[in-house]
Order: C-alpha cells, then structure tokens, then sequence
C-alpha cells in the first residue's frame, strides 16, 4: 500500500474529519461505512494515485465526498511540484464540500458544479490521467475519456465484481488496452488503468 508522509496523513486526518462534520446534513458516504472509512475510503482512494504516480493533472469525474479527487490532491500537494485536479460534482451541495475541503487544506483543485458531458465539451486544460469511483459502467466511462486517450492520457477507475461482464460488453465494438490490478482493500474489486481504445468498426469492414 502507499506510503505517505506525517504532512499528508494529517491533512487526510483533518479531510476525514470534515467529512463527519458534514455527513448528518449531505450524507457524502453511506453511513454504514463511516466507521471504516480510513480503510472503505481513503486508502482505498490511495490505490488510484498509487498505480499511476507519474500523472501530475487528474480529472476527477462523479467526485461525489472526494474520494479519490481529494485524496489524490492531497497526495501530490506533498510532492511539492506543479499539479491539479478537477472535480466534476453535479450536485451542488457536495460541490460546495469539495471547495471546502480544498480551500481549507489549500489544494490546487478546482471543482466544476456541471455534468461531466458539459464540463468536458471544449476542454483545454492539461490532463495525465481520469478517475472515477463507484460512478457508471465501464462502458460510460470510455465514453467520457475516448476523445483524450489518444493525446497520452489514461482512466484509472474503480470497478467491481461485475467488470469482467461491462469488459466484454464494450469489447463487442472496441479494442480495449488495458491493465487490470486486484484492489488492496477489496479482494472482489480491481483497479482498472484504461490506455487506449480502438474502433472495431474500421477493422470488421476492411474484413468484409
């Protein structure tokens, strides 16, 4: 598992406590995990920033309480070098606890209160990498990303037991490459890094 320094483990500390504060009132987590939230939430966040740590500018998409946006921020701040992360909250209340977060632990996030679609359209910002946790399929995710995986980014999502069934339902019209790693906090989950995507469609008609 990452390891992280006395500095970021007390501003997750401080994050954590945040959450709780705000958790009667927007319920950012479902509460039977609060209590395992160090473990449920933030570690398990760490794994996306841990599996591809040479990506400086995420975007976060479906960012909901910060996990894994916020703990992604949280880890490259300590790193002491240029970076950003944007979050993408639809709803407004917990984008509201997202520039809290950030504004109090002073973090280069900017947070985006838009559908992904729109906030995507016409973007030119930099970006390394996408994450996503517990949002939609596989196959809306590659929606989302397609267009920016070909300029040498990547997705690093979150996905469960049921992956392997969302896989080769996209696999039916996409070559997908991939890399898939067990998640270190649930043994039925799995990290998925998304390098690339490739129509089917050009290949099956050469074919014919």
């Amino acid at each position: 598992m990452l390891t992280v320094s006395r500095e970021s483990f007390h501003r997750l500390g401080i994050y954590v406590s945040l959450v709780r504060k705000w958790q009667p009132a927007q319920n950012l987590v479902a509460p039977k995990t609060l209590g395992e939230i160090w473990v449920r939430h933030v570690a398990d966040s760490a794994q996306i920033f841990a599996n591809y740590p040479q990506a400086r500018h995420w975007v976060d998409m479906g960012s909901g309480a910060g996990f894994p946006g916020l703990v992604t921020a949280i880890l490259l701040d300590d790193l002491g070098e240029d970076y950003s992360v944007h979050m993408i909250e639809s709803n407004g209340r917990k984008a509201a606890f997202l520039r809290t977060v950030a504004r109090e632990l002073s973090l280069n996030v900017t947070v985006h209160n838009d559908r992904i679609e729109s906030v995507l359209d016409g973007w030119d910002q930099p970006i390394d990498a996408f994450s996503a946790r517990a949002l939609t399929s596989f196959a809306n995710l590659c929606d989302f990303v397609r267009p920016y995986l070909s300029e040498g980014c990547v997705g690093v999502f979150h996905k469960g037991r049921d992956f392997d069934r969302e896989l080769e339902e996209v696999s039916v019209s996409w070559d997908v490459d991939l890399i898939q790693k067990t998640s270190r906090t649930d043994p039925d989950a799995r990290i998925v890094i998304l390098q690339n995507l490739s129509s089917k469609t050009h290949s099956d008609a050469d074919a014919k």
